[in-house]
């Protein structure tokens, strides 16, 4: 377990930070660290680098503290102090309850080691018992996915499963606080899904989770407050929506929220004033497998030149899932003139999972990495299942079967909606099959 105080009944913090400062050797010569063991006395070429400078935070108990912030600004220099593996030049860190982090990928793992070796080893490093490792260990292996491969050593596993089996010992402790620093930037989509879910439980539960991460919407959805860090100092720290969206502001200029949701930026010779995601006729929402017809309303100020109109969909969580533009489809016009008009695209099987997903829009020259425009998740949609269909993996695919063998008569089922699913509950004889012609024609 990794060192905390006791429990104090009478707080709602769990972990406190306070005048916290953290500074690190910067040499200008590659040998000169050694150099300083050997030739004491000698005037030392280096300077010094704060990655931390006075920071002051309270982080409360049960809820999901993200830290945000460009690279280098000191989000995991701060967890590392949090988690105690780092120690401040000044100020301190006190955590109330039992601690487990997940900071890297293979961190507390020995690469000669077996996944079952190395969960008792990273076990007992973050503070069970072997007991304790005993009861837990097929749910942990069960969490991670790495089943099959669990007695061998962990050198030979890819990164996610790296991830997918360090997270599944960490999040086993049942700590009381969980750090995380985008160790789950890794790990496959269906493996980040579960880790939401796992999260959401632990919060639940009463638990804190502190967070890293650089996915601004899962972020923004997935926790309670945040703190913004620039260059080693605390910025700002408040409700997590509204953090990101000022550290977005920040980072991206000239964005701004636009109203019906999303933010904009770009230099604003033309704006798309309109996205639709158009359902099939008689469809409420927009379900796997359906025709999707993607509109976009534009309004040029003046006439562009080569406009290359592009569209992005990501998931609820921040995830990039798809991104597509008349460039690649090879449909750039030759310039569209001042005024309103709109361009369709056609997705003739949508590929997605059920789920909640944003749309995000952009226009551009060709040639060019100048922004016109580009409305970022500015319409949120829904994708279902068809009644009674159960849904797996990240996307789904057109494809068929075929060439049966030996030849059985098949069932001859109605289009797949509703009724396809009912038809399924029924016999041979209610449901009715094609002839044998039939098939083979």
């Amino acid at each position: 377990m990794l060192n905390s105080s006791a429990k104090d009944s009478a707080t709602d913090v769990a972990v406190r930070v306070e005048n916290l400062s953290k500074t690190f050797r910067i040499y200008h010569e590659h040998e000169q660290s050694l150099k300083r063991r050997i030739l004491k006395g000698k005037r030392e070429k280096y300077e010094l680098f704060t990655a931390l400078d006075d920071i002051n935070l309270e982080i409360p108990v049960g809820k999901t503290f993200g830290l945000l912030g460009q690279n280098g600004s000191g989000k995991s220099t701060l967890l590392k102090c949090i988690a105690k593996i780092l120690t401040p030049n000044a100020g301190k860190v006190t955590s109330y309850g039992r601690m487990a982090a997940m900071l890297e990928v293979g961190s507390g793992f020995h690469p000669d080691l077996t996944g079952r070796e190395n969960i008792y080893l990273n076990g007992s490093i973050l503070g069970m018992s072997k007991a304790e490792i005993n009861r837990k260990f097929d749910a942990i292996v069960d969490f991670s996915g790495v089943e099959n491969f669990i007695d061998q050593p962990v050198k030979s596993y890819s990164s996610g499963m790296y991830v997918r089996l360090g997270f599944s010992v960490a999040i086993h402790v049942e700590p009381e606080i969980l750090l995380v620093d985008e160790i789950l930037a890794v790990g496959d989509l269906q493996f980040q899904e579960k880790c939401m879910e796992k999260f959401a439980q632990f919060r639940e539960d009463g638990h804190t989770v502190v967070v890293v991460s650089h996915g601004l919407e899962q972020m923004r959805t997935f926790c309670d407050e945040a703190a913004w860090l620039d260059r080693g100092k605390l910025v700002a720290v408040g409700a997590a929506s509204e953090i990101v969206d000022r550290y977005a502001n920040m980072a991206h200029g000239s964005r701004k929220v636009v109203n019906g949701g999303g933010t904009r930026f770009g230099s604003g010779e033309a704006e798309i004033t309109k996205m639709e995601w158009l359902v099939p006729a008689g469809h409420q929402k927009s379900h796997t497998g359906d025709a999707i017809t993607v509109r976009l309303t534009y309004k040029a100020k003046e006439r562009i030149e080569k406009p290359v109109f592009g569209l992005s969909v990501d998931t609820r969580e921040g995830y990039w899932v798809w991104g597509y533009h008349t460039l690649d489809a090879g449909y750039v016009p030759e310039y569209i003139e001042a005024g309103t008009g709109t361009i369709e695209l056609d997705i003739p099987w949508l590929p997605l999972r059920p789920g909640t997903y944003y749309l995000s829009s952009s226009i551009q020259v060709a040639n060019s990495k100048a922004m016109i425009d580009a409305w970022q998740k500015g319409l949120a949609f829904e994708v279902v299942p068809w009644a009674g269909m159960e849904s797996a993996g990240v996307v789904s695919f057109n494809a068929s079967f075929r060439n049966l063998t030996p030849q059985v008569p098949m069932l001859d089922l109605p289009e797949r909606d509703a009724t396809y699913w009912q038809a399924l509950s029924q016999s041979p004889d209610q449901a009715g099959h094609e002839t044998d012609s039939q098939h083979k024609s």
